[in-house]
């Protein structure tokens, strides 16, 4: 595994992996309240009336600000100690849960949502990077990084489960209220089990590179959520262009800084570029499966929440299952060569999803343990690579670069294979002559739209296996992207078997 060839070895004992578990906690939690929202907002509409402007604000402005603000709050990390960081974040972050869960109004729960951004920005970076702090030895780093990713993969994965819980049971604040006791027990055993890590204090941070990344990225992210929830239009190339120049201007600043924001440099390490690339393709293919699995899972199957959140257990137990074994594999093979072995598996089981749509249940339920076990394996070891790369007193800028990778793949799952799945659904849309005009607009529209107001069950049929086939199609074209990837991984990230070299790629 890559690791830097000067620290130490000592071993974490009982304290590290119980501060583990809290972390673990704090991720998961982050990567739920990424997806709990979108099931609540029927009933929060019903109660504070947004606007429709207002609804999109509240679902998107809390992922804006937190891939915004990630870079800037992994240098703070390293510059204030990532523990203070940790604490201070998790107290923000259970203040803004308490507000947002009762909110009276749109205005109030949109800013809370802010805050509960920024809040998560200082904790996501905070997380991996004391991680990386508290595992010097490079196997049982290896080994915590899978326990880490598993809880960021199974809190994307439950969310909508954990979120079609508690809506059944309570009302739509309830979503938020559920981040209060977990960021109480890390204001409680945070202080006496993570001990605190820092890199040079005495480096300031560029205020015009932190303004240049936010500018950087919030538009980029901006216009793909805008794409996939709005349609095309002039606003997004427009977005765009302003995330690619403040990019470029960007990265022009950190190679003439003596201490820059993002040591761009980095991405000419093969090990290191590669890595960050495979991190946000798992991701990528992950997340987006999850998108339109979970409604093919109610609208086509007609399987109630819960149980949908059952049968997509599968990802998640698999990706557990990674951390018994993702060390030795690493070992055994070189990075390059074993991520590039777990995009290929995620291929391979995109591939089953796809050959079994139209099948029983345990087809899917099969592919979706190859899924899991292989993007678990390529999620691990790109994380561990990208933060592996760097000295460890630039752990927390390092973590900040997967994170954002994190983000910017969980972003373009959703609207890149999220907008193939809805143009595949409508090209096999082949409804009977004859259909009454509002039926065939609704199915135009959706399929969740059709299921609710069509009462016409031959297009209701209709729908639900253009729906099934589009799964089909996008499953494929996914599994494509995933084994090129694969190939990419597996030719350019540096493979040394059982070798720690250093950021350079030197024994």
């Amino acid at each position: 595994m890559i690791a830097d060839i000067s620290e130490p070895t000592a071993r974490a004992g009982r304290r590290e992996w119980s501060a583990l578990a809290v972390l673990v906690l704090v991720v998961t939690l982050l990567a739920v309240d990424g997806t709990v929202l979108y099931l609540a907002v029927p009933s929060l509409t019903a109660d504070i009336e947004p606007s429709g402007t207002e609804l999109l604000w509240i679902g998107d402005i809390y992922s804006f600000v937190l891939a915004g603000l990630l870079i800037t709050m992994g240098n703070v990390a390293d510059r204030i100690g990532r523990k203070r960081l940790l604490l201070i974040g998790a107290a923000a972050f259970g203040l803004a849960s308490a507000i947002a869960a009762f909110a009276p109004n749109a205005e109030t729960l949109i800013a809370a949502r802010a805050l509960l951004g920024i809040a998560g920005a200082t904790l996501m970076p905070s997380t991996l990077s004391i991680v990386r702090a508290m595992f010097a030895d490079a196997r049982q780093r290896t080994t915590a990084i899978a326990i880490w990713s598993t809880g960021a993969m199974a809190g994307a994965a439950v969310g909508p489960l954990v979120g079609g819980v508690l809506l059944e049971n309570f009302w739509w604040g309830s979503v938020f209220l559920i981040n209060l006791p977990i960021m109480a027990l890390v204001l409680i055993a945070g202080p006496i089990l993570i001990p605190e890590s820092r890199g040079d204090a005495s480096t300031t941070i560029d205020l015009w590179s932190s303004l240049l990344s936010i500018l950087a990225i919030v538009p980029l992210v901006y216009a793909v959520k805008h794409w996939v929830g709005s349609g095309w239009d002039a606003t997004i190339p427009a977005f765009a262009a302003i995330g690619l120049v403040a990019g470029w201007i960007f990265v022009r600043r950190q190679l003439r800084l003596t201490h820059p924001l993002l040591d761009v440099k980095l991405f000419r390490v093969p090990a290191f570029a590669g890595s960050v690339a495979a991190n946000a393709l798992a991701i990528f293919a992950f997340v987006g499966l999850l998108y339109f699995f979970s409604q093919y899972l109610q609208l086509v199957r007609e399987y109630g929440p819960l149980r949908a959140g059952m049968a997509e257990l599968p990802t998640t137990l698999a990706s557990m299952v990674v951390i018994v074994f993702v060390g030795a594999l690493g070992r055994r093979l070189g990075a390059g060569r074993a991520i590039g072995v777990g995009l290929a598996l995620g291929a391979a089981g995109l591939v089953g999803i796809g050959l079994t749509t139209f099948q029983s249940y345990w087809g899917l339920g099969a592919a979706l343990v190859v899924i899991g076990l292989g993007i678990g394996v390529a999620m691990t070891l790109s994380t561990d690579a990208v933060v592996s790369a760097v000295p460890k007193e630039r752990a927390g800028a390092a973590s900040a670069i997967a994170e954002t990778a994190y983000e910017l793949g969980v972003a373009l799952g959703i609207a890149v294979l999220g907008s193939i799945h809805l143009a595949m659904y409508r090209s096999h849309l082949d409804l009977p002559s004859g259909t009454d005009p509002s039926d065939a607009a609704a199915a135009e529209a959706s399929l969740a739209g059709t299921v609710q107001n069509v009462t016409d069950p031959v297009v209701v049929e209709v729908a639900q296996n253009a729906f099934a086939t589009a799964v089909q199609t996008t499953s494929y074209i996914a599994a494509a992207i995933l084994a090129v990837s694969a190939i990419v991984a597996w030719r350019v990230i540096p493979s040394p078997r059982g070798v720690m070299v250093d950021s350079h790629g030197t024994h």
